[in-house]
């Protein structure tokens, strides 16, 4: 079993996947698309087998329909953690800082998927979502 994609409530899903691809290096999928309307979110890869959804919370209740579960579109998500190798780590870590983007928090020797991480950091996107960063 594998995290296939997270869904983040966006203002503009174009803003958001530029700000990704600045600073994290996450392709856009499915940009064109979107942008001549033929889909109504579109994603950034973080691997080959999983992406970040930059939904529009103006579609939120379409998004309900979608599902099939009333009322559950549009809610905040807590954080979500990107584990890179230390290179990249601290390589993003200098083009957020170098972009003016503020650090919320560097952590030292956290739990997560993979054990301890020596180092992880906070930062938000345009929207005020919660990114970590961490390597192990």
């Amino acid at each position: 079993m594998r995290l296939d994609h997270v869904v983040l409530w966006v203002e503009d899903p174009l803003k958001s996947a530029e700000f990704y691809a600045e600073y994290l290096n996450l392709p856009s999928v499915g940009e064109m698309e979107y942008r001549v309307g033929k889909a109504p979110f579109l994603s950034v890869r973080v691997s080959g087998e999983s992406i970040i959804d930059l939904v529009g919370k103006s579609i939120a209740g379409d998004v309900d329909e979608l599902h099939g579960w009333s009322g559950s579109s549009g809610h905040p998500v807590n954080h979500v953690c990107l584990a890179v190798d230390e290179t990249r780590h601290y390589e993003i870590l200098e083009r957020l800082e170098s972009g003016g983007v503020e650090i919320l928090k560097i952590m030292h020797d956290t739990s997560g998927a993979q054990g301890n991480c020596r180092q992880a950091f906070y930062f938000t996107d345009p929207d005020g979502n919660v990114i970590e960063v961490r390597h192990y």
